[in-house]
């Protein structure tokens, strides 16, 4: 059974190799948009510091230098399985503890959370990959929710915490499992949560993750700070200066 999976007592097959060379950077933000991405390789980025391979293709890990500080960035793509693989693989070819995860998720208590950032506490292990991760358990506690809020709050952007529902399944979430898990407490379901955060805790890395929905960030202070933005939802590049002022937050 899949919550037999987590094995301490034989090595892996396989394991990521440390690039001996690897460039040193504070943190490293990770999403899921290609249009967040096409923004950061305009506006941010100083050059590419490193390459992800999979079958899939290559994924470029860009540079962005700030306020004396050295940040990595690259786009990931949905879904546990793969988001963990490849930040593994970051791990493996930047010398960095620190990650940041943000993007689009389903909203489940738009009462709490309308117009504000979603901060998860606390994951509903609804897949696979946490099991090779960490022992069976419902939840895994996402460790640094409390630091993601106090940026929120230093930077004036609102925000609200909650448990959240990684499922790996989007088109099977039925309504009764929406409804177990809204009075579990989660007010957002997506796809990666849990097994990253277990990947981090397995690994000894630190995970700071949020996530942004449709009607998002509606309160005057942020507002005035994102004239510019261009998209709405899983695509608002204005999203990215969250990720950016976070990651200077940690670092």
């Amino acid at each position: 059974m899949i919550t037999d999976a987590f094995d301490t007592l034989s090595p892996a097959i396989i394991n990521p190799e440390k690039r001996e060379d690897a460039p040193a950077v504070d943190a490293c933000i990770v999403t899921f948009s290609h249009e967040i991405e096409k923004h950061v390789a305009e506006n941010y980025a100083a050059g590419e510091i490193a390459s992800l391979w999979c079958a899939t293709g290559r994924t470029p890990v860009y540079l962005i230098e700030r306020n004396d500080k050295r940040f990595a960035f690259y786009k990931t793509y949905i879904g546990a399985p793969v988001t963990v693989a490849l930040l593994e693989d970051a791990a493996a070819q930047l010398q960095c503890e620190k990650f940041i995860l943000f993007g689009g998720a389903g909203c489940l208590n738009r009462e709490i959370a309308h117009g504000k950032v979603m901060i998860p506490t606390e994951a509903y292990r609804d897949e696979g990959t946490s099991y090779h991760y960490a022992p069976a358990a419902d939840f895994c506690q996402i460790r640094n929710s409390a630091v993601v809020a106090k940026c929120m709050e230093t930077n004036g952007i609102p925000c609200v915490l909650g448990k959240t529902w990684t499922t790996d399944s989007f088109y099977r979430e039925t309504r009764n499992n929406f409804e177990k898990r809204k009075a579990d407490g989660c007010i957002s379901v997506e796809m990666e949560c849990a097994g990253v955060q277990a990947m981090c805790d397995f690994r000894g890395l630190e995970l700071y993750p949020f996530f942004t929905s449709g009607d998002l960030l509606d309160a005057p202070e942020w507002d005035e700070r994102g004239k510019a933005y261009r998209h709405g939802g899983q695509h608002d590049v204005g999203h990215f200066d969250i990720a950016l002022a976070l990651a200077e937050f940690v670092s």
